[in-house]
């Protein structure tokens, strides 16, 4: 074949063959599914630069059709394999095009090949994954390159010594125990019912390659300071020589405004004079960019963006601690955000859904989504960032000790860590993914609270994770315990009641939030993941006069707790079996009068704001 030929000829197989893939996938079962799902492409799945807060301008998506097989665990790599998997979705997931459970006693293997572009030559390949549930070992072209475990954070390999020439060969051997284990899950649950979920395992983020010079930077840490008029970045950086310096630009819509030098791994303070404050009324980014020189020459650039917000607790005039935004007192009235999809579980089908629901949250009047027992993807905090909605993140539960809430508070509530039952390798891997988590959100302004425990699950040593996660960042509200077991410790007191709001404790030292009420249940025929079974925190309602006139009941019952600051209305879709969304599991209807929920809402923020 002369070289003419040949350049015609493999574009035409390799199309032919996707054409192939694509007509083998579908979706699998018959359970509702989102707009976005019926419109899905095997051939272009997620292809957005997976991380905007540090971006390069070069990389390369590897989502797609793998193969995969499920062994039991502790086989050798399979010589055959099982089918096809669409990563990035869990295996249990319909977009998998599996769904199937794996179970503790099985491993999944993943296996796919890539070709790298002729331009990579003689540069560094970092291997990206978003996030792989629970345990991820990884090999290229039959060597170990190396293995992580957390189901939430990204992790990454630079796989230069293992890459040959021509094709690559790449597989991914992950075990998840879901709730057979001590590790944090969420709610995913191996027999899923009522608030509890189908279980999520495997590759559910991103996987993507990006070329790098041996020297470059690998991460930032941004932290805003509008006291002092300031921008503190951190840029870390590897394998970085004596002399190398990287210099930063801060730029508003292409106008630089400040540019400042200094050598790696040192903070740079940088002036920012007459700020624009971000807030959920006025979310402005500035641009950010960041460049590593080496040896005088540009080793690396990347593109980031920044915000110059304030979230702080204060004591008000009345004497009751506050929660305010850039030196203001700001109600935060939000929604529980379970992130949780029909069709993709814990993977939105498109970016276009990963950020419907903030949008739609946004139009009902909200300022505020509580995320909950979940860690999202980096492109969803940054459409939080880019909307203008405040984040509270919650630490994923795990340890299996639910059931140890307390709920006597007739006597001081703060007495002894009754709850302390968890087991040491818990313990040392909770703190271990609960940094990780920190650290991979630390630079997304929309951040304002962290949660490491909800509702007692898997609690222990409250006022010693209280005050590793204040010293690791002090510069947010610490919320250590919503819906308790309560300690005199971090910045909140959140108690959770349904389904009405209520207070039954108050702490004059502390915030105090009702961190979930509400739950009221509306099954929508034809939008149900079941057709019975349904849950919800109250009587199911029969339509959306209904609901809307209970939901307005309840929040007009706020008024009666003004020293409140905050308060997380449950929830902002249907889950599965638990129908207590203001919008239904496959986000094709919205359960109330979007109208009169939206009037409401705002009104509760103005009244409890300045």
């Amino acid at each position: 074949m002369n070289p003419d030929m040949k350049r015609t000829f493999l574009p035409s197989i390799f199309l032919i063959l996707a054409v192939a893939a694509n007509a083998q996938w579908k979706p699998a079962g018959d359970r509702i599914k989102t707009v976005w799902a019926e419109k899905a492409d095997p051939q272009n799945v997620l292809p957005e630069y997976p991380r905007p807060v540090m971006e390069r301008s070069e990389w390369k998506n590897l989502n797609g059709l793998w193969d995969y097989a499920v062994t039991p665990a502790g086989k050798r790599q399979p010589e055959s394999f099982d089918g096809q998997i669409l990563v990035p979705f869990a295996i249990e997931s319909s977009l998998s095009g599996v769904q199937k459970p794996l179970g503790s006693d099985n491993e999944l293997w993943y296996k796919r090949t890539f070709i790298l572009p002729a331009s990579w030559k003689n540069k560094h390949i970092i291997l990206h994954f978003g996030a792989v549930d629970w345990k991820a070992e990884v090999y290229i072209n039959d060597i170990k390159a190396g293995s992580h475990t957390g189901g939430y954070t990204p992790f990454r390999f630079d796989i230069t010594p293992f890459l040959k020439s021509g094709e690559q060969t790449l597989v991914v051997k992950v075990w998840d125990p879901a709730d057979r284990s001590f590790q944090p899950r969420g709610k995913q649950v191996s027999q899923p019912a009522n608030i509890v979920y189908t279980a999520v395992s495997g590759i559910w983020q991103t996987v993507w390659l990006e070329p790098v010079d041996e020297r470059h930077i690998a991460s930032l840490k941004i932290l805003p300071d509008i006291d002092r008029k300031l921008l503190s970045i951190k840029v870390n950086t590897e394998n970085t020589l004596p002399g190398d310096y990287v210099e930063v630009k801060i730029s508003d819509n292409g106008r630089l405004l400040s540019t400042a030098k200094g050598v790696t791994a040192e903070t740079l303070d940088i002036p920012v004079e007459n700020a624009k404050l971000w807030s959920p009324d006025s979310p402005f980014l500035y641009d950010l960019e960041i460049n590593l020189y080496s040896r005088g020459r540009l080793a690396d650039r990347v593109k980031s963006y920044c915000a110059m917000r304030k979230i702080s607790a204060v004591r008000d005039n009345e004497g009751i601690m506050r929660l305010q935004l850039n030196n203001k007192k700001l109600f935060h009235l939000g929604l529980l955000d379970q992130g949780w999809f029909p069709d993709g579980l814990y993977t939105a089908p498109s970016d276009e859904a990963l950020a419907a629901d903030i949008l739609k949250a946004k139009e009902l009047g909200y300022n505020m989504l509580r995320k909950h027992v979940k860690v999202e993807p980096a492109r969803w905090y940054t459409h939080c960032d880019r909307i203008g909605m405040l984040v509270w993140q919650d630490m994923p539960s795990g340890d299996n000790n639910w059931g140890l809430q307390r709920t006597d508070y007739s006597r001081d509530y703060l007495d002894s860590e009754k709850e302390d039952t968890s087991t040491g390798p818990a313990r040392e891997n909770y703190m271990k993914e609960w940094k990780e988590i920190i650290d991979e959100l630390y630079s997304y302004p929309c951040i304002v609270m962290w949660i490491p425990f909800n509702e007692g699950w898997g609690q222990f040593n409250t006022k010693e994770v209280a005050a590793q996660t204040k010293s690791y960042d002090p510069s947010r509200i610490l919320n250590i315990a919503s819906g308790g077991n309560f300690y005199h410790t971090g910045d909140v007191l959140d108690q959770h009641h349904y389904p009405e709001p209520e207070m039954f404790l108050y702490d004059a030292n502390r915030v105090n939030v009702l961190g979930e009420y509400g739950g009221i249940g509306y099954a929508v025929e034809g939008h149900l993941w079941q057709a019975d079974e349904n849950f919800g925190y109250e009587a199911l309602l029969k339509n959306p006069e209904e609901t809307t006139a209970r939901y307005i009941e309840y929040l007009n019952r706020l008024k009666s707790f003004n020293r409140f600051s905050g308060a997380v209305y449950t929830q902002i879709t249907d889950v599965e079996g638990e129908v207590n969304g203001l919008i239904t599991y496959d986000r094709k209807v919205v359960k109330v009068n979007e109208a009169k929920i939206r009037e409401a809402n705002r009104e509760i923020i103005r009244l409890f704001s300045e």
